[in-house]
């Protein structure tokens, strides 16, 4: 069987010889810039959307690569279309696109690298949300709070997350599985590691925190128009972690699993401490609109490997 292919500085290369410098400011500083897409049925979800995240958050950061949008667009068309075939047809793929400034001035001479671009395909880890779409996902508050924005904006998807990483291991040792849910410096719910997070009180229709504080998730506007074409209004709003544990139902939204039922904040139920009816809804309405069941196949390839060889 052909390796996997992935795309590296304008070469087309097996995913297993992908590589950057050490001497890259993305590895060094953590300064890449990233967006992580699913297919369904091999074809790649709201990759137009992505890339117009992706343009913001280069300008942000002030990378400009030589690839344009539509150069990264048939790239990515073309990768999927070709590492899909090493799958069951009825599997689908993640696919990571990052850029980063290329090497730093202080290792090469004084002046700037040239940006670096890649792009992979990985297998979709249903091994990881599997049970959680049936029996709920448990978050938990830890210390660690998150990224203020004067550090950088809420909206640049970048891959600098040591504060994912210190706050679900903190989340664990409370609570093994479970997911940090991160506080900002006024104790106001901003998102969970790698995921927005949804409440919904039957009075108040679904609520979300404000637009500013955190990342525009591809899947949460998703989510919120899913909602509108069923008549549930939608709301931006300053959010505490009393507000998560008296709603009526809970989700995390993120693009490679879609949507999640959380059922437990700090070791307590929310409300039966199982997935409610809302839940079942709106991931009925995304599969009917993506043409694929996403919880049904997760359940159908829960057990095949994810392939070490494929990871980033």
């Amino acid at each position: 069987m052909n390796p996997p292919q992935g795309y590296l500085d304008g070469r087309i290369v097996p995913v297993s010889e992908m590589a950057i410098s050490i001497t890259d400011a993305g590895f060094t500083l953590g300064t890449t810039v990233t967006e992580q897409m699913r297919t369904f049925a091999g074809n790649i979800f709201e990759l137009e959307t992505h890339l117009q995240r992706l343009e913001r958050s280069l300008k942000i950061v002030g990378i400009e690569p030589r690839e344009s949008l539509s150069d990264l667009a048939e790239i990515a068309q073309n990768l999927v279309q070709q590492n899909h075939l090493l799958f069951d047809a009825q599997d689908d793929l993640g696919l990571t696109l990052f850029v980063t400034p290329g090497t730093l001035p202080r290792f090469n001479d004084g002046k700037r690298g040239s940006p670096c671009v890649g792009m992979h395909t990985f297998p979709l880890p249903f091994h990881l949300w599997n049970t959680h779409y049936h029996q709920g996902q448990s978050l938990s508050v830890t210390e660690i709070e998150q990224v203020s924005p004067q550090c950088w904006p809420a909206e640049l998807k970048c891959r600098s997350r040591m504060h994912y990483y210190l706050a679900d291991q903190s989340a664990d040792r409370t609570e093994p599985g479970s997911r940090a849910l991160l506080l900002d410096s006024n104790h106001r719910v901003i998102e969970a590691s790698t995921a927005n997070i949804i409440l919904y009180k039957k009075n108040q229709g679904i609520l979300t925190p404000p637009v500013e504080s955190a990342l525009p998730g591809i899947s949460l506007l998703y989510v919120q128009n899913l909602a509108q074409h069923l008549g549930i209004d939608w709301k931006h709003c300053p959010i505490v972690p009393e507000d998560v544990a008296q709603a009526d139902e809970v989700f995390l939204s993120s693009t490679p699993f879609c949507l999640l039922p959380v059922t437990s904040l700090n070791r307590q139920p929310i409300q039966d401490g199982k997935p409610g009816p809302l839940f079942r809804q709106l991931a009925t309405a995304w599969s009917v609109c993506v043409g694929v069941d996403f919880i049904q196949q997760a359940g159908r390839f829960a057990d095949r490997s994810t392939g070490e060889a494929q990871c980033h």
